[in-house]
């Protein structure tokens, strides 16, 4: 039996690049296919291992990073994806238009890994603001495309809750949760903890760390700001003494850092939200938004803190109230709820799903 995995792109390694490793550890796959494949080839290595796979991309690749201000296009780009007819088996990982290929002759099951092109819904006034808001016109064109591309998929599997009631929402089609696999071998139980609150990420505009950092330049607490990214200047500009930014920092150092933090903290809407499991992983608390995936992954007043809204008001509020009760966490109990998550487990539970969808449409024996 041929298995294919379709892409969305490849430019960076990230969180979504792990599951699609985990993925292809599972299945090991004959093809790939992309709009763009741009990673180098240490990050394609972390994927497909010393594996010669052969990769097809589209012409939008010759755009190189600048792909994405090609968004409109993109449909045009997706139907110019042709699938194998070998091909028996395909996975989409699709946090934008991979699901949307045509693919009738085989199976295909395709992996959310988050609200599929959110900024077309529900963040289009984040997205398309300033001069960006005469692109406003298309994104009929382009919800239209995305509502049809989401009929492809024999099935969908959600990485939250949160995202399959989204999908059911938007789409009005039914998901499988699998939440994705989270290495959290890599973070070691600690319980040196020191007097400083971090916060990883890349710092755009959706994660929200502008709340963090007036939060803190509030409270006067010190905060440890790990990540890169278009929001780092002006955030600086508002940020007092006692936040300091880092920068970006290889993996060892950043599970340093957390692993010794008085707590994580986490403001935005994620589909998931991967850096709080792994906080949890090294037995720290996470201060988090109770919306969203961590709503899901962080147990509010056992594994962490939740607040309700996402303003710096309830932050605020959030780390008075672990500052006065910040002794009732227990790491063990912190790294016990991130072992759910494990790798092992996504890749057990989303082979399992497969194969039994495979029985199903007749392409193996029961």
């Amino acid at each position: 039996m041929k298995k294919a995995l379709v892409i969305d792109w490849l430019d960076k390694y990230a969180g979504s690049e792990r599951t699609i490793k985990s993925l292809e550890s599972t299945f090991d796959f004959d093809k790939c296919y992309t709009l763009v494949n741009i990673m180098w080839k240490e990050d394609l290595k972390l994927i497909f291992k010393d594996k010669n796979i052969a990769i097809e991309n589209t012409c939008l690749q010759y755009f190189g990073k600048y792909f994405r201000y090609f968004l409109i296009f993109f449909p045009y780009f997706t139907r110019k994806i042709k699938i194998d007819k070998d091909i028996n088996l395909l996975i989409s990982s699709s946090h934008a238009v991979s699901k949307a290929v045509l693919a009738p002759h085989c199976l295909h099951i395709s992996y959310f890994q988050a609200r599929n092109l959110k900024y077309i819904w529900e963040e289009q006034d984040l997205y398309f603001k300033g001069i960006k808001s005469i692109f406003k016109v298309f994104i009929p064109y382009l919800q239209k495309f995305d509502l049809d591309g989401a009929t492809r998929p024999n099935y969908i599997i959600a990485n939250s809750h949160f995202v399959q009631d989204w999908v059911y929402k938007i789409y009005k089609r039914d998901s499988e949760v699998i939440y994705p696999p989270v290495d959290v071998t890599d973070f070691l139980l600690s319980f040196d903890r020191l007097d400083y609150y971090v916060t990883v990420g890349r710092l755009e505009q959706y994660k929200r760390f502008d709340i963090i950092v007036e939060a803190f330049s509030a409270t006067g607490k010190r905060l440890i700001v790990i990540g890169d990214g278009s929001q780092k200047h002006p955030l600086q500009t508002i940020a007092s003494g006692n936040v300091e930014f880092i920068g970006f920092l290889p993996k060892a150092d950043v599970i340093n850092y957390v692993s010794k933090a008085k707590a994580f903290v986490f403001a935005g809407v994620e589909d998931f939200g991967i850096a709080a499991v792994e906080a949890q992983a090294c037995g720290t608390p996470v201060i988090c938004l109770g919306q969203g995936g961590t709503k899901e992954t962080v147990i509010d007043g056992i594994t962490g803190v939740h607040f309700k809204n996402q303003t710096v008001k309830d932050l605020i509020e959030a780390i008075e109230y672990f500052e006065q009760n910040h002794n009732q966490f227990d790491p063990h109990t912190i790294r016990k709820n991130a072992l759910r998550f494990s790798k092992e487990r996504f890749e057990k539970e989303i082979n399992k799903f497969v194969n039994k969808k495979l029985q199903l449409h007749g392409f193996i024996n029961k």
